[in-house]
Parts: C-alpha cells; structure tokens; sequence
C-alpha cells in the first residue's frame, strides 16, 4: 500500500488560497498589497504560501524566513535570503543598476558580496532600508513581485522594524504583494510581534487571517489523499480525534501505517516516528542538524558530521525522500519546526553539548560558511549552548560588533549583555577581547539607550561609575557621568543636574574636545529652573564655539537647540524656528540622527506651546516618520507622538490623536513617554464623559510618576485632569484639598505655560481660594497666544466664582480661543458667556451662544459639555436642537461620521479624507460605510445630496 508523506492533494484551503490570488491580482494592476497570515503550529501555513508561490506564474518571487537560534532571532535573516536570491539570479551589477547611483553600500550589512557598509550609526540603518525599499520597488516596476517571510514569530526587533517600514512605506502603486506568516500559537501576551500585528493591521493595503484547523471532511480528504484510498470511519475517527484537525498531525498519525495499530501517546513520538524509520546514518546526520538550527548551510553540517560533500548528500537523500528536511538554496531545513524542535529535544544533555561545541569549532576554523552577521552570531549561540564561557563571551563580544554593522541595536545589546554576564566567570575576559569591564558597561550603557532600554542603561551606568577612580581616570567618569546624567533625565529620575556639574570640571579646557563640548550641551539642556536661565545660555553658547572648533557639528546642532530654548520665548516662536532650521541644517549636512529628531521634538513642542496647533502637528509627525527609519520608533518616536497627539486635542482631532496614542504605546516605550501618553488620553476621556476609563488611565500614570522626581510639565497636566475628575464625580470638597495641597507644593510662577491651566483648574474647584488665586495670577507672566487664552480663561471664571461673572471676560476668553481654532475651549467659554446673558434676560445672545457651543461640542463629540449646553437651553427655554450645525441630531451621525460626511459633500476620496482627518484610509472607509447605512442610502452621491438637501453644511 502506497503512503505518501505529504497529502498530493492540497485541501481545505479555498477561501485562503482565494484572498491571495485576490490580493495577488490587485499587484499586479498596480497596487501594493500586504497579508498576514497566522495560525498555529503544523495548520498548513507553509503549505498554503507553497501552493500559492506555485501559481503566482509571471511574478518574481522571493521567500526568506526567520530564522530561530535557541531563544534568539537573526537580524535581518528574511531579508538576507532574499537578497542572496537577487544576487543568484540578477548578479551584484544587475541590483546595484536598479539602485539610484548604483549604490549598494548600505546593502553590504545585509551581504558582504557588496563590499564594506559605510558608517555605522543610525544614519546606516536609515539608508539600509531605503535601499531595500527602493531595490523592491524597482523590481516591482519591472515585473509584478511577491515578497514572502516566513515565521515572523521567530523575527528579531530589527526585521520587524524592517518590514514595518516596508509595509507603510512602499509606493501605493507598487507591484508588490508581501506575504507574512506566523505562528498564533506563539503569540503570548508580551511577544514583541503582538503589537507590530496591531500596528500592520491599520493599515490601507493590509488584510490578516488566521488558518484554521480542517474540518473532519477535510481530513477525511487529507487522509484518502495520503493513503491513495479512503480510510474505513473507524480509522478516521481515530485519526480526527488525535489530530483534533492539525494537518501535520494526520499527516504523522497516518505515515504510522495501520489504524490498529497501538499509536504514540505524545506528539513528540510522534513527530519522531518518521525519523526513526530512516537509517541510522541519517538519523544521526539529523541528530546533528537539529542542534544547528531550523535552516544550515550544506557545508557547515558536512563540517560539523566531518563527512565529504557527496556521503553527506548520501546519507540526507532519505531524509529529503522522507519529507523530513527539505532542501532549501544551499542547505537544508526541517519540513517543519516542531520535527527539528523533537529531534533536538530528545538528544542527551552531553549529546548538545557535544554538538554546540563542534558547530562552534566548524565555525571558528571558516566563518565564511555562513554570511554576515549571522555567522558571527551563530557561533556566538553555540558556545554559549556549549557552555564554554571562554569562547561564549569572546564569541559575544565580536558578534555585538557585527549586530552594530548591521545595525541591529537589540541584537547588539542581547551580546554585550552576554558578555558581562559571562565577565566574571573568565579570568582574563579583558585581555580576551582587548576592552576593560567599564569600557563594555559604558558602551551597553549607549546601545540600551538606543534600544529604549533607558532602566537597563541606568543601572550599568550606576555599576560602572563604582568601578571607576575619579581622580586617576577622570575622562572615562565625565563620560559615565553624563551617560547617566542623560538617562536620569530622561527617566526624571533625582541626580541629573549634580551628575553633570560634576563632569564639567573633569574634562580640561585645552585642548578643546569634543567630550568638552558634548558635557557642556548636556549639562545646559537639563537646566530648567529660571534662576538657572542666564547660565545654561552661557553653557549653550560655549558648547557651540568649542563643538564648532573641533568640528562635531552634531554637538553644536544640539546646543543651537538648548539655546533657542534659553534665549527665545513663545511670543517670539518666530525666532525660534529659525534656530531650529539652523540647527537642522547642521545636522542633516553631519547625518546625524539625534540631533535631527531632537530638533523635532524641540519645534514641534514650541509651536505648540505658541498655539500653533497645525504647524506643530505637521513638524511631530515628520519627526515620528524619520524616528521610524532611524529604528527609534520608542524612544524618540514616542516622545514625538506626545509632540503630535497634544496638538491633535486642541484642535479637537480627538479620534487621531487617540490612534497616535495607541500606536505610541504599542512599541513599549519608555515608562515617563507611557505616562505622558496615557495622560493625552485621559484629556479626551474626561471631555467625552468615559469617566472609569479616565480614572482607569490616570492612576496607571500616576504609578509611573511615583518612582520619579517629574518635573511641573509633567505632574501639573495630570493634577488637572485630577480636578476635573473629582468634579465630574461629584467630589467636590476632595477637589479643594487637591487644589490646597497642589498651591503648598508648588511654585506655579515657575512654568507659566502649565500654571496657567492648573489656576483654571482650581478657580473651578476652589472658589474660596479666589483671593489667592488672584495674587497667584498676578505674579506669572503671560507668554505667548496660548497663555494669554488660559489667562483670560481664569480672568473669566474668577468673575463667576466671585458672584459678579462678566460677560465681556467671557467674550474675550471665547475670541482668544476661537483664534486659536480650540473648539473645545472654545465651546466651554461659550457655555460660561451663556450663562452670563441667560442671567440677564437676553435671549437672543444666549441663542447665538448656545448654538455655536452646541456646534462644536457636537464636532468633537465632548457628550458632557453638550449636555449642560441642552440642559441651560431647556431651561431657558432657547431652542438650539434644531440648527443646521447639529448633524448628529437630525441624522443620528456621529461627530467623526459627520465630519466625513462634510469631505463626502466636498467630493473627497477615502484616501484625501484620511488625509484630511490624519487617520488610515480603511478608517475612512468604514466612516463611509456606516454613513451610507445610517441615512439610508446606496451611494456616497446619494449621501451627499442629502447632505446638501438638509443644509447640514451651509
């Protein structure tokens, strides 16, 4: 009887294989296409991609998969096999003529076949991914091209990086569908590709499915298929019940031969049984392969085996008959992971030694089998699964240099976190690799910086500086003191300040260095009290002289920034800006990401400190784009998501920025970013009613901030969103201790731009306070259109908390805002007008009020602040219900819906809408849908003239 090791017939995979050939159909008519495609272990994925790789027909396809290394992934490995492919079949003239300036430098850290990579740094990893960016594009121009990576569960943090980039960067009119598989299964609550799933899935062009496991006739189909007969129902009961519909488990259930027959009771002697039944010779040779990896190289296993090229393809031919490995370019893979990950299961604890260390050997004597990086950090695997110290961290140590070529920052610091974990267990660790303890503690220090690792990086740098002597070395301890001054800052964390005072005098004046101009930027950038002003533009200003005489321009970038912050105020944002494109072009001519993304950071927060709410939105998100490139999506990308998300809230772009937000915090930022940006999203909650969430939200912030000593900037926002919680509950004599406990410890005259919010805050709370109030406003100054509305705002609400509210404070409280564009402030101003001329009998003013209060209250769907509006014009008996603003009202929309349904009346496309309203174009689409099914019609047309008919837009 004839058994096949795989089912010929390929079933149960209909709908899947039909979203495929669909999206592969909109490739090739000129628009890129991503897909996900999940599901668990042995389901059929690579079958499926297989299946559909076969009928792709005119296209280029490419395939490369992650590849797992003990518990660690390779950098860039997916893509490495994919270019490899490129190489073989276009040659390195044929790719480098598809690249602008046949340019392929950046290329090199993903093969050494293209020569040296050019500098390291950021600005590398930036160019890396242009390259592949454009390489795939110009392949997708000359025909249409499916790019596949396989078990992105097993991807390290720089493929994901990588293929996020891809995805959201790709030209919409490339020929380009990308496939990507993973392991569901795998996915437990914090495995890092969690949130890059989330992040895909918002996207236009991207669809995610899960396979499923077959239906009981699909593996009746499977089983005739495998056995060339249909299986008697006894036989496929039993067969069903174990597999529970996994094809790979039928698949090894049947290979066992006759249903009765006693079968294995685990699933590991179960994956093992089709590899006990090959020769001895080639279970031993898979015995070997096991401990190499999911995928090895034919000349690294003939090395490791000490066999010759033709007995190893010998003794593997079974195998590869026996659907157990496959072959795979120059090498060989298991058909599947679990078989590899049972056969290496079930070797002996002195068998994997054994094996590691000979891998290791093999790789030592020629590590140009493998390709760079990954030669490097294999062997580095190995001797550590060998559990030779020695080697291990020798080995480590040189693959963290070849992970930073790569610039792969999280695979970087997991080798040197290796190499000082082994430090103390090798003697002569600092002759081995030519570097002392402190030297590789301060360069972790660096690496976990860039990796977002900011808690990590402080305690190295608190390690390092007790193993240092001031005295002796005292230009390794101003490094390690301003290492640690710049975590501590960034985690507002005490000591900063002191930290680099104390660095300054350590480093001579003459020469002057770079270090020189570099402790001195920083020690002026942390410098934040008033009394300190007059000092850190002294600071900044000789940084910049000595940065310019050595010529490190990005040290001088730097400290224009820290200057244009000491010299400029918000009335003189003007200014600014103009130090800041200065500091910009510095940069940018120096490549030098930090500076450019903190430049930024820098403008983006001053415009909006101004009031000028778009322009700082637009500056935030170019900034969140570069950060994304330069791989620093959750350090300064995060910080950057806060610059654009606050904008977004005053403009009363409520549903984007919450999507900012919740991007932002799927990347894991730091713990402070976390707390910034859970309370942006408090602000909306608070203003759209969802008070459990807010309350929620806010004491997750306030955990964070407990472990650290925040500045006002960041504990005065979240003492305010406090307030209005308490009043919105009812807790009124709870606010007043607050507002009592906040004036005892606080010097609001320090930061005018976040007193000024808190004073309205409490003037809310605390009417009785007013007096103090008062005096307390007379002595913070007014800078800037912003401050000047909160000014205004208090001048207003001081009126009413007195007994003699003013109209003509609430009038001017109402214009400042309104030139501003904050519809939220705006209506509240409003709503305190209204009920001024309510009070004196004048209808007709508080119509005009109330209306436009309503108005936009109702655009940025705050349901609260809309009721109180209701609730005062049903008293006063002013009917505003029925304005032509009030979309939600008479056609049951949403304040989104109906702002969509206003670009849809303007003839606007999902993708201008997105746009318009910076959220994703499926975003849009869906407003769209569920318009059209609201008001009852077929067409956006029809929805329109509907619009137009009822005058909802004027």
């Amino acid at each position: 009887m004839t058994i096949h090791a795989v089912s010929p017939l390929f079933v149960g995979r209909a709908d899947e294989l039909a979203v495929l050939e669909e999206r592969l159909a909109r490739a090739r008519s000129g628009s890129v296409s991503t897909v996900l495609v999940g599901g668990e272990a042995g389901v059929g994925k690579t079958r499926l991609i297989r299946e559909f790789a076969g009928q792709a027909g005119d296209c280029r396809v490419l395939i490369g998969g992650c590849l797992e290394l003990g518990t660690d992934g390779l950098p860039f490995a997916p893509f490495t096999a994919v270019l490899r492919k490129l190489v073989r079949d276009l040659g390195q003239e044929g790719i480098a003529a598809l690249l602008p300036g046949g340019t392929t430098g950046g290329l090199a850290r993903l093969l050494p076949e293209f020569g040296e990579p050019d500098k390291d740094g950021a600005e590398a990893r930036s160019r890396l991914f242009e390259q592949v960016l454009g390489l795939l594009e110009r392949l997708a121009e000359i025909e249409p091209t499916v790019l596949i990576i396989e078990d992105a569960h097993w991807a390290d943090r720089s493929t994901r990086d990588l293929l996020s980039f891809l995805v959201r960067y790709l030209r919409s009119d490339a020929r380009l569908l990308t496939l990507v598989t993973y392991r569901s299964d795998e996915l437990h609550r914090r495995h890092p590709l969690r949130p890059l799933l989330a992040e895909l899935g918002r996207v236009d062009q991207v669809t995610r499915f899960e396979l499923r496991r077959l239906s009981r006739r699909e593996v009746a189909e499977q089983a005739a298929s495998i056995l060339d007969r249909m299986p008697d129902t006894v036989d496929m009961d039993v067969v069903y019940a174990r597999s529970e519909g996994n094809p790979l488990f039928v698949e090894a259930l049947l290979s066992e031969g006759d249903a009765d027959e006693t079968l294995p009771d685990s699933l590991r002697d179960l994956l093992l049984a089709s590899v006990e039944r090959l020769p001895e010779e080639t279970q031993e040779l898979l015995r070997v392969a096991s401990a190499g990896g999911a995928r090895i190289e034919h000349a690294l296993l003939a090395a490791v085996a000490g066999v010759d090229d033709d007995a190893l393809s010998r003794a593997l031919r079974p195998a590869v008959a026996g659907n157990v490995l496959v072959v795979d370019g120059e090498g060989y893979a298991f058909r599947h992971a679990l078989i590899r990950e049972a056969v290496h299961d079930d070797l002996l604890p002195g068998e994997r030694t054994r094996l590691h260390t000979r891998f290791a050997e093999a790789l030592e004597r020629d590590l140009a089998i493998l390709p760079a990086p990954r030669g490097a950090i294999e062997l580095a695997h190995h001797w550590h699964a060998a559990h030779d110290a020695l080697w291990a961290l020798v080995s480590a140590w040189r693959a963290a240099a070849a992970a930073r070529k790569s610039v792969a920052y999280g695979e970087q610091l997991r080798m040197l976190d290796r190499v000082l974990e082994l430090w103390e267990r090798v003697p002569d660790a600092a002759e081995r690799i030519e570097t002392d303890h402190v030297d590789v503690m301060r360069q972790t220090i660096t690496v976990a910086h860039l990796a977002g690792e900011f808690e990590h990086g402080l305690s190295l740098a608190k390690a390092a500086l007790r193993e240092i002597d001031t005295g002796t070395d005292p230009i390794r301890a101003a490094r390690l003191l301003r290492q640690r001054g710049l975590v501590r800052y960034d985690l507002s964390r005490p000591g900063f300040v002191d930290d680099l005072r104390t660095a300054v005098p350590l480093v001579p004046t003459d020469p002057p260095t770079s270090l020189r101009a570099r402790v001195l930027e920083s020690l002026a950038r942390v410098l934040h009290a008033p009394d300190t002003w007059e000092e850190r533009g002294a600071l900044a200003e000789e940084a910049i002289r000595v940065a310019h005489q050595v010529g490190d321009a990005a040290t001088e970038a730097h400290a224009l920034v820290t200057l244009a912050w000491s010299r400029y105020r918000y009335s003189e944002v003007e200014s600014q800006v103009v130090a800041y494109t200065r500091a910009r072009e510095i940069a940018g001519r120096a490549g030098n990401y930090s500076a450019l993304l903190r430049t930024a950071i820098s403008e983006s927060d001053s415009l909006e400190g101004a009031g000028r709410h778009a322009e700082a939105a637009e500056v935030a998100r170019r900034g969140i784009a570069d950060a994304d490139v330069y791989g620093l999506a959750r350090t300064s990308g995060a910080f950057l998501a806060i610059n654009l998300a606050e904008p977004l809230i005053s403009l009363g772009r409520w549903s984007e920025a919450l999507e900012v937000v919740k991007h932002a915090l799927e990347t894991a930022p730091p713990l402070p970013y976390r707390a910034s940006l859970q309370g942006l999203a408090t602000d909306i909650a608070l203003a759209r009613g969802d008070l459990d969430r807010a309350e929620s939200l806010l004491q997750s912030a306030w955990t964070v901030l407990a472990r650290g000593n925040f500045r006002d900037q960041n504990t005065l926002p979240h003492h305010c969103r406090e307030i209005e919680l308490l009043l919105a509950r009812d807790r009124g004599d709870e606010a007043f201790a607050l507002v009592e406990r906040i004036l005892a410890e606080h010097d609001l005259t320090i930061t005018p731009r976040y007193a000024w919010p808190m004073l309205v805050a409490s003037v809310r709370a605390a009417g009785p306070l007013l007096p103090e109030l008062r005096t307390l406003a007379g002595k913070i100054e007014v800078d800037g259109g912003l401050q000047e509305a909160w000014s205004l705002t208090f001048a207003a609400e001081a009126t009413r908390a007195s007994g003699a509210p003013d109209r003509g404070a609430w009038d001017a409280a109402v214009a400042a805002w309104a030139a501003l564009r904050q519809p939220y402030a705006e209506a509240r101003a409003l709503l305190g007008a209204a009920r001024v001329t309510v009070a004196g009998g004048e209808r007709e003013e508080t119509a005009r009020y109330l209306t436009r209060a309503a108005e936009l209250a109702d655009h940025v769907g705050a349901a609260p602040l809309a009721a109180e509006i209701g609730d005062l014009a049903k008293r006063a008996r002013i009917p505003v219900a029925g304005e032509p603003s009030t979309g939600e009202a008479r056609l049951g929309l949403t304040a989104r819906e109906h702002e969509v349904l206003r670009l849809v009346a303007d003839g606007r496309s999902n993708r201008e809408i997105a746009g318009e309203l910076f959220i994703s174009a499926k975003t849009a689409s869906v407003h769209v849908s569920n318009i059209l099914a609201k008001l009852g019609v077929a067409s956006r047309g029809e929805a329109a003239a509907m619009a137009h008919q009822q005058n909802l837009f004027g």
